[in-house]
């Protein structure tokens, strides 16, 4: 495959994950703001821009905050800007897509940049809803569409690359302030805080599936973090990397085993091992900062390995 067909559809995958988890934070934030003080709601909204690695504004009112997550297009990160990356990345590789995968991104891109702020915030899940559906359905289509070769791995690559990332991002974020929350917050306070935590990453239900309704922030680190059976977790993203990661392995010829799949492997096996008590005993901040920094990692070898590899290495890979 093309360096640049396996970089299109690297990060035309990451962007639209990257579209489907800030539309979930917009819309649970907004949504809670309803019934919050205003000091409460601001707090939500400093978790929320922390959450997606974005600076903050001057202000921390809703109204500008939800325009430039949104609609910002000198926001390299806001909805609008990753949508039009995503669609831009499709289109240099349109022959490597199926006709559904581009309709779906097609109208998923016309929806958004004919919608504006005042038309969406009376009344946010009638849009987000909407994005997150059109990006779980493009998944669904990739999947029901695309012959698994070389690049529906690396769409898959993408996508648990990003996910991974960014839900060591929300747990690191979240957890230190659920972790160390002083003993006179209210019980009620804290109800709302874990359960806003686990919709983030669409997991309420399967946490109660797990454990009943009792949310403690320990068993919601783990279920987050190590748990191998939930898409949301990390180290869920984790493996199916490295299983991309081994498939492209196997089906470009290699000889060796390449540098991203020692990373990814030694980060699965950290995951693997890990005890969520001893994570948090220890710091729970610099694990998952290392988790963070060994996704970055991983994905600077994947670009190296195969996307901006000299001549010479592809000769003795």
């Amino acid at each position: 495959m093309l360096s640049r067909v396996a970089d299109s559809l690297y990060w035309m995958s990451r962007y639209l994950e990257r579209v489907e988890h800030t539309a979930r934070l917009l819309d649970l934030t907004l949504n809670q703001a309803l019934d919050q003080s205003p000091d409460v709601a601001r707090q939500r909204w400093q978790l929320t821009l922390a959450s997606l690695r974005s600076p903050e504004p001057e202000t921390l009112e809703a109204y500008p905050v939800t325009q430039f997550l949104t609609f910002d297009t000198q926001n390299k990160d806001s909805l609008v800007s990753c949508i039009m990356a995503a669609r831009e990345n499709a289109r240099q590789i349109r022959e490597q897509i199926s006709s559904e995968m581009w309709e779906q991104l097609n109208h998923l891109y016309l929806e958004v940049r004919s919608a504006d702020i005042n038309s969406i915030y009376a009344q946010p899940h009638g849009f987000y809803g909407p994005i997150k559906s059109a990006a779980h359905m493009f998944q669904g289509i990739t999947d029901s569409t695309l012959m698994r070769n070389e690049g529906w791995h690396f769409i898959q690559l993408g996508r648990s690359i990003e996910r991974a990332s960014a839900t060591a991002t929300l747990l690191d974020v979240h957890l230190r302030s659920l972790l160390n929350l002083p003993e006179q917050t209210s019980r009620g306070q804290d109800y709302i805080s874990y359960v806003a935590l686990l919709k983030s990453c669409t997991s309420f239900e399967a946490y109660c599936q797990t454990y009943t309704a009792d949310l403690r922030p320990e068993r919601i680190a783990e279920f987050l973090l190590l748990n191998s059976e939930l898409p949301r977790s990390v180290r869920f993203a984790v493996d199916s990397a490295q299983s991309s990661l081994e498939a492209l392995a196997k089906l470009s010829g290699a000889r060796k085993i390449g540098r991203s799949q020692r990373l990814a492997g030694k980060l699965r096996a950290t995951l693997d091992y890990a005890q969520v008590d001893e994570i948090i005993a220890d710091d729970i901040h610099s694990f998952l900062q290392n988790v963070q920094r060994q996704c970055s990692l991983i994905h600077t070898a994947i670009h190296q390995q195969y996307i901006a590899y000299s001549v010479d290495t592809a000769m003795v890979a």
